[in-house]
């Protein structure tokens, strides 16, 4: 189907990721989430009844997801910074770590097995999953660690971030309510992780994907043009019909609805790895 580049193979993809991106909407107003989460596997379910290979299909996802991810990260952090939310230290403290780990998971996107993508997705989804689902509130401490220990996380959380198409702040925002920190400022700050890992994210799955073979049309690299352009603008649209849904649920039943979710997620990813 991607051999050649005819328009109507790309009205169809466009068409296609629009309506993705119409339920990605729907699904992140309900949840209070707009990243990676709901992104990828909705781009995976597409990608594969588009017949995009095994083999790119999962980058594919994750690189678009991160490209997807940029200028909702940067409103969201211009609003919180605006309110004095961001914990400026923390933040600046993870800047360099975070990059490189952004460029580190980026590189191994070029050679890494497909496997290698869908097994951080399913690890850290089905934590998150089991952590709503069960209403866990995990402590580790009144502060968070300095030095080493604090960049060591910015560094792991980035790498694992790029490789599963997410912003960062699902890990971030767990990391700083594990330690003390109020959930509106955890959040708050994980906007600013968004920026650090979605920009050069995005730019190393171009990067990584630059010569690939067997991409969609207008892809460049692990990234498609056309689902950043259909993607993004239609979900913000259907996003507020979501969140009407959630006003009419409690915190609890978002809670179990979106634990829920993500273990759907993470089962389907499972089952496409068992049954490859």
């Amino acid at each position: 189907m991607f051999a050649g580049h005819s328009l109507t193979e790309i009205a169809f993809l466009a068409a296609a990721l629009a309506g993705a991106g119409a339920l990605t909407g729907i699904l992140a107003g309900v949840f209070g989430v707009g990243g990676g989460a709901l992104i990828v596997p909705v781009l995976y379910e597409l990608f594969r009844i588009l017949e995009v290979p095994e083999e790119t299909r999962m980058p594919l996802c994750v690189g678009t997801s991160l490209a997807v991810i940029i200028p909702t990260s940067i409103r969201s952090f211009r609003a919180h910074t605006a309110r004095g939310a961001v914990d400026m230290q923390i933040l600046r403290a993870w800047i360099v770590p975070t990059i490189v780990g952004v460029l580190v998971g980026s590189f191994v996107a070029r050679y890494a097995p497909p496997a290698l993508f869908k097994i951080a997705f399913i690890t850290i989804a089905s934590l998150s999953s089991a952590r709503l689902i069960f209403s866990l509130r995990w402590r580790l401490g009144d502060e968070p660690p300095k030095g080493a220990a604090l960049r060591a996380f910015g560094f792991v959380n980035a790498f694992l971030s790029a490789l599963m198409g997410i912003g960062g702040g699902q890990l971030a925002t767990m990391f700083m309510t594990f330690y003390g920190r109020t959930i509106h400022q955890a959040v708050a700050t994980s906007a600013g992780v968004g920026v650090l890992i979605s920009i050069p994210g995005a730019i190393g799955f171009v990067l990584a994907g630059w010569d690939k073979p067997f991409l969609p049309p207008l892809s460049l690299g692990f990234v498609s043009l056309i689902g950043l352009a259909a993607f993004a603008p239609v979900s913000v649209l259907t996003a507020p019909l979501g969140e009407r849904i959630a006003h009419a649920l409690t915190k609890r039943k978002l809670e179990l609805a979106f634990g829920i979710f993500l273990l759907l997620v993470s089962s389907r990813l499972l089952v496409s790895m068992v049954y490859a």
